[in-house]
């Protein structure tokens, strides 16, 4: 607008119309705004959706209530949107019958389950053996709580892995599968499941993954020995009852374990196991093939032999000082590969193949993990306190 000089007066001939310019300019501005920098901000959520409310409080004042609405999607949200119809709940049904042989269906059990492949009409989902362990009839609810009746294509006990078909109508999504050998300790793990049946269905825990290659001892037959040792991922999220056999996956939606188990103690929380993927992918792929898990078969009943006094170690089995551990054949199966090479009951078995057997999980890994029906294998042993050596080829159980 100008300064104006009071003392003297104005030029009659000269209008100042300096004034114009600042006006001039503040439309220019105006219109700038409006028209280019409002609609940027509108799609950058920079601008909330502000909503003002007035009511009037108990003392007659005036009081406003403020409504924002923020956006609050993050890449967990956006992966755990896309995963989710991925993951379903499994239910196991038995029937029993009553006093009046009258059958009775009834739900044994619920888990989860993953959709990992669609193809020919089928859907296939993998799931935990002891899920749908026992079943008569298996059920799965998809996303949307559509239930379809699923046939069980194999299931396998030691790596606690079944896999499920069913009519692929209305499966939509498929998980996409990841890798769980080069997981970091830290990084972030999400578990999508369906906590305690179908009334959580589809929740979601956030971690972080604790430990690799965790091992932890499988009591199968509850004797209290352990019968095997699983190696697991370990995870913070949490993995409740009915978690079992759903996904964990990684901050880019891909599945990297099925959830196994939780460690049920008072004074522990926030320890959760799940079957690496790369683990499970070939024994899925067999299960889903051939309905079995094909194990290399010795013939044998054994126990370890630190479940024996150590007197009996010298007095019953006869065995040297300087032996530490083995496993003690305790029956033979008849026209097994152990009984076909002479293998004896009492024989302490403390090698394969040149690998050392403390226990009866060292033996079984060495078979489960290393040999194939139809390799030859060399056990040396002790009977009658003298060290021996066989060569036997493996076979498959009947």
């Amino acid at each position: 607008m100008g300064y104006y000089n009071d003392h003297y007066p104005k030029s009659p001939r000269k209008k100042n119309r300096r004034w114009l310019i600042p006006i001039l300019l503040g439309i220019i501005i105006g219109i700038l705004l409006v028209v280019v920098v409002m609609p940027n901000l509108m799609n950058s959520n920079f601008t909330p959706d502000n909503r003002e409310e007035v009511r009037q409080s108990d003392n007659g004042n005036n009081v406003t209530n403020k409504q924002v609405n923020v956006d609050v999607s993050t890449q967990i949200t956006d992966v755990v949107g896309k995963v989710s119809p991925a993951v379903v709940g499994v239910t196991n049904i038995q029937r029993s019958a009553d006093f009046w042989q009258q059958q009775e269906v009834s739900e044994a059990g619920s888990g989860s389950g993953v959709i990992y492949k669609k193809e020919d009409g089928y859907a296939y989902v993998v799931t935990n053996h002891h899920v749908i362990e026992g079943a008569d009839a298996i059920e799965v609810v998809l996303f949307d709580d559509t239930h379809i009746e699923a046939d069980l294509m194999g299931s396998d006990l030691f790596s606690d892995l079944a896999v499920l078909r069913m009519d692929s109508k209305h499966v939509e999504k498929v998980i996409e599968m990841g890798t769980s050998g080069s997981v970091k300790v830290g990084e972030p793990a999400i578990a999508i499941g369906n906590p305690l049946g179908q009334m959580f269905s589809g929740s979601v825990t956030q971690g972080v993954i604790s430990g690799k290659q965790r091992t932890i001892p499988q009591d199968f037959n509850q004797d209290g020995r352990a019968d095997w040792q699983a190696e697991v991922i370990q995870t913070d999220a949490a993995i409740n009852p009915g978690n079992s056999g759903g996904a964990l996956i990684n901050i880019d939606g891909k599945l990297i374990g099925i959830n196994s188990m939780k460690i049920h103690q008072e004074a522990v929380e926030g320890i959760g196991f799940a079957i690496p993927i790369d683990t499970a992918g070939p024994i899925i792929n067999e299960l889903e093939k051939e309905g079995t898990v094909k194990r290399a078969y010795l013939g044998v009943e054994i126990y370890s032999l630190d479940e024996v006094p150590q007197s009996e170690w010298n007095r019953t089995l006869d065995l040297p000082k300087e032996v530490e551990g083995g496993v003690y054949i305790w029956s033979v199966d008849p026209l097994s590969p152990a009984d076909r090479a002479g293998m004896e009951r009492l024989d302490v078995i403390t090698k394969l193949d040149g690998k050392e057997v403390m226990n009866m999980i060292d033996l079984r890994k060495i078979l489960y993990q290393e040999k194939e029906v139809g390799d030859k294998v060399k056990i040396t042993f002790y009977r009658d306190g003298k060290q021996q050596e066989k060569t036997l080829k493996l076979t498959e159980q009947d």
